[in-house]
Order: C-alpha cells, then sequence, then structure tokens
C-alpha cells in the first residue's frame, strides 16, 4: 500500500486510535481497585476525623475498624433497616428525599477510654458546590463531641474555612436538645445569637453563604435523626 496515500494515512490513525484507548481503558480497569480503595479511605479518615481520630499514616483502614465497632442505618423512626450498610449509603443522594423516605447511616465509634460516640453525616450546598461533614455526638445523644467539615470549591480563606478547626472546634459542647426540644446548631454571623436560644456557633468572616448552607445542612440531615438521638438519652 502507498503509504502516501489518504487511505493508508486514514488506516493508520484508526489503528493507533484503538490501540491507545485500549491501552488507556486497560490502564483505568487496572486502577480501578486503587482508585476505590483511596476513595474509601478519605472517607474513613473523615468519619474518624469528627470523633477526634487522627488515623496513622497508612493505617486508615486499620484505625476505622478499630474504633468504629459498629455501624446501621435507620430510618425516621429510629428503627434499624435491615440488610442495609452504612459505608454505602449514598448521603447526597438520600438528603434530597423527604426525612420519611430517607436511609440514614450510623457509626458507633468507641474511644480509646471506651465511651461510644454517634456520627452522623450531612450533606448540603455552599456558594460554589456541595459541602458535606459528619457530627459526633456523645452516648447522651444530645452534646456534640467532635465534628469535621469538608466543601469541593468554596473561596480560600472565606467559605473554605469551614474545614478549618477553628470553625469545627466550636461545635464541641454544643447541645442539639435543650428544654426537651430538638434544635440543630444554629451558625449565625459573629456577634449575633439566635432568636430560640437554641446553642450556636460563629459563622465565617466574609463567608456568609458558605455559612448559611452548613446551618441549612445541619437542619436538613440532623432532623430526621431526632427520634434517634432522643432514644440515646431515654
Amino acid at each position: 500500500m502507498n503509504k502516501q496515500s489518504n487511505t493508508y494515512t486514514m488506516i493508520y490513525i484508526i489503528v493507533l486510535v484503538v490501540l491507545v484507548g485500549t491501552a488507556l481503558a486497560a490502564t483505568s480497569l487496572a486502577l480501578k481497585g486503587r482508585q476505590q480503595e483511596n476513595i474509601d479511605a478519605d472517607k474513613m479518615s473523615q468519619i474518624l476525623s469528627a470523633a477526634l481520630i487522627t488515623p496513622a499514616e497508612g493505617e486508615t483502614a486499620t484505625d476505622f475498624n478499630h474504633y468504629i465497632t459498629e455501624q446501621y442505618v435507620i430510618n425516621a423512626q429510629g428503627e434499624k433497616i435491615e440488610g442495609a450498610k452504612a459505608f454505602d449509603i449514598n448521603v447526597a443522594a438520600e438528603s434530597k428525599l423527604p426525612a420519611d423516605r430517607r436511609q440514614l447511616p450510623v457509626y458507633v465509634c468507641t474511644t480509646q477510654d471506651g465511651t461510644r460516640k454517634y456520627i452522623l453525616p450531612v450533606y448540603g450546598a455552599g456558594l460554589w458546590g456541595p459541602i458535606w461533614g459528619y457530627v459526633a455526638f456523645n452516648a447522651d445523644g444530645s452534646t456534640i463531641y467532635g465534628a469535621y467539615f469538608a466543601h469541593q470549591g468554596e473561596t480560600p480563606g472565606l467559605g473554605a474555612e469551614i474545614e478549618k478547626p477553628m470553625f469545627s472546634d466550636q461545635f464541641k459542647g454544643k447541645q442539639v436538645i435543650k428544654d426537651g426540644r430538638f434544635r440543630p446548631i444554629a451558625v449565625v454571623k459573629a456577634g449575633q445569637q439566635p432568636l430560640d436560644g437554641e446553642d450556636y456557633v460563629d459563622g465565617i468572616s466574609g463567608g456568609t453563604i458558605t455559612s448559611k448552607g452548613v446551618g441549612s445542612m445541619l437542619d436538613n440531615c440532623l432532623v430526621p435523626y431526632r427520634k434517634f438521638l432522643q432514644s440515646l438519652a431515654d
């Protein structure tokens, strides 16, 4: 075949594209397992962070399995859903459903001193994209032990500050059940206080929309856990 002809050139390009595409597909399949392991490890690390536990380098899965002694899924009535696995629940999708139709993951963490913490996931929207996190409660079902928040694309130095301890540490010791009422933590402008007496934290200066997003996220995602948390206090 004439190597200078258009036909040869087209055949050469097609063969090259097929070979490169096949190589890329094979590489992607070969790395898929490792990529999923990294995704799972990051999620495990975030869950542990809410319980104030920092996994040792390369030991995330081991530490997760050591400290997370139980995990299950409940409904809005606080009843366990048989056959559902907490780690597999898509919290982003569940957060968009009516509360009475959601599958709600619960992670039980047993700390070094033997106390139990209940870690609940939250998911919402910030200024530029999704925000999410985990909130750990003491065994009384009301007092927050720790919290972790993250974002996809909030503004550095402003809304992105929700991922810093300076923000999340404010939640420690706050209570969601006061005077017999369930009221998620309010996120307010610094210097202000909520009107109905619920516990609150200061929002991010200059990150008003992201701060409001965190407040809305807590309302939307923690309220469905109300009966479950109240049952812990009984």
